[in-house]
């Protein structure tokens, strides 16, 4: 059987990779990622707030040591809790380049199209095999219509596209009105891979301080439908590599990711949980089910369980709505 599939253009042995996350930040972590069977590894990411600190000394535009600015500015870490200052990060994608044979992405989190995206040539020479780009924010200004925030990732795109040679892939959250409209424009303007979905962090409230809480929980896979949803929905209609990540609990989990449609499944919170043993696990579970189902390749089962043969693919998921809810007697 065939397990390999290809990812931004890279040949991978299968679909399994190492999404971005604390493992990568270290050497020895990386080395065992690689030994238990990771078929390539995303970079740890490095913040706009770190680059913006470090050569200006503000964040967001904003100096920390001014009074005005200070509480708001009081939640960002301080430069020093950074894991790695940004010429250390472009050190680190050297190091590891030289330590493994899979190939690394590198990672940048951001939420503008500012200077600081001139660290994704500085990664592209670093020797990054490709780069993943996750613009994170929750936008709360109640006058930022949401065609601005599409634009401004357009731009990005087009900007990084202009000026790098390594594949670009776009980390991308659910909260579009048309996300599928979005994902065809950002593969119009070049986009090598899109990374669904991205997690947003969701602080609680301490009832007893009457504060909010940052909490911090691994993914579920209660969550996996949603991407299952959107992989199936743009699987045969797109010419940009399709990345799952989040949901990933088990082999099957990572197995209904192909069958909508991923060509690989990015894995953080099941590695976490069980260390790096878990790749070597999903890799056998997927050997084992395509023995099982007499599939010969993983490009044989990819996107078995998408909407691209259906003719009226709206009509399908109106009608899966009301038979859902037939069902309840609702």
């Amino acid at each position: 059987m065939e397990t390999s599939t290809s990812y931004l253009g890279l040949r991978l042995k299968h679909p399994f990779i190492a999404g971005a996350s604390p493992m990568s930040a270290h050497l020895d972590t990386i080395r065992r990622l690689e030994d238990a069977g990771c078929a390539a590894i995303v970079m740890n990411s490095l913040f706009e707030e770190q680059i913006t600190y470090a050569e200006t000394g503000t964040i967001r535009h904003r100096d920390p040591l001014d009074a005005e600015f200070a509480p708001a500015l009081s939640w960002f870490p301080s430069f020093t809790d950074y894991h790695l200052a940004p010429p250390d990060y472009l050190e680190h994608v050297r190091k590891v380049k030289s330590a493994v044979e899979v190939p690394v992405i590198g990672s940048l989190n951001g939420t503008t199209s500012e200077s600081w995206l001139k660290y994704a040539r500085l990664i592209q020479d670093a020797g990054a095999d490709g780069l993943e780009v996750n613009m994170y924010e929750v936008v709360t200004d109640l006058d930022i219509p949401g065609l601005a925030i599409e634009k401004t990732l357009c731009d990005l795109v087009t900007e990084l596209k202009r000026t790098l040679k390594i594949p670009i892939a776009v980390k991308l959250s659910p909260f579009f009105s048309a996300f599928g409209n979005l994902a065809k424009r950002l593969d119009a303007l070049g986009a090598d891979g899109l990374v669904i979905f991205n997690r947003f962090y969701q602080p609680d409230i301490d009832i007893k301080t009457m504060t909010a809480s940052p909490v911090l929980h691994l993914s579920h896979n209660s969550e996996l439908p949603l991407r299952l949803r959107w992989l199936a929905l743009l699987h045969g209609r797109l010419r940009s590599s399709l990345a799952l990540t989040g949901g990933i609990e088990t082999p099957g989990d990572a197995i209904k990711g192909i069958l909508a449609g991923a060509h690989v499944v990015q894995i953080v919170s099941a590695a976490l949980r069980h260390g790096p043993a878990f790749f070597g696990t999903v890799r056998d579970g997927l050997q084992q089910w395509m023995d099982w189902q007499h599939v010969e390749s993983v490009q044989q089962m990819r996107g078995r369980v998408s909407a691209e043969r259906l003719s009226d693919v709206s009509a399908f998921e109106r009608a899966q709505y009301i038979r859902t809810l037939h069902s309840w007697g609702t």
